[in-house]
């Protein structure tokens, strides 16, 4: 019913930056609040940022002052914008979204895309 497809990983030298994307498509009503998660190898999945529907912003403490998170809600896209890159930040990124469907508007579903790898390596 809904998908969401990352897109922006890619490699990327130390102190470099990148953009990530991920758009959702399907029946959507509305959607409330978006996010980004990573996983490292051999880690687990750890929370990174996220917006609600009335924009306001959370980080991770990691990458706070160095990671902004935004969304455009006419494209049901979110957008994580990554400056000042380590080595440690070398994982797939996920976006997640919290949608109503049109088939059942009252009730919001957490819905994960399939992730896009970042590597930040010299």
């Amino acid at each position: 019913q809904v998908q969401l497809v990352e897109s922006g990983g890619g490699l990327v030298q130390p102190g470099g930056s990148l953009r990530l994307s991920c758009a959702a498509s399907g029946s959507i009503s509305s959607i409330s609040s978006m996010g980004w998660y990573r996983q490292a190898p051999g880690k687990q999945r750890e929370f990174v940022a996220r917006i609600s529907s009335t924009g306001r912003t959370n980080y991770s403490d990691s990458v706070k002052g160095r990671f902004t998170i935004s969304r455009d809600n006419t494209e049901n896209t979110v957008y994580l914008q990554m400056n000042g890159l380590k080595s440690e930040d070398t994982a797939v990124y996920l976006c997640t979204m919290v949608v109503a469907t049109t088939g059942t508007p009252m009730y919001a579903n957490r819905y994960w895309g399939k992730g896009t790898l970042v590597t930040v390596s010299s």
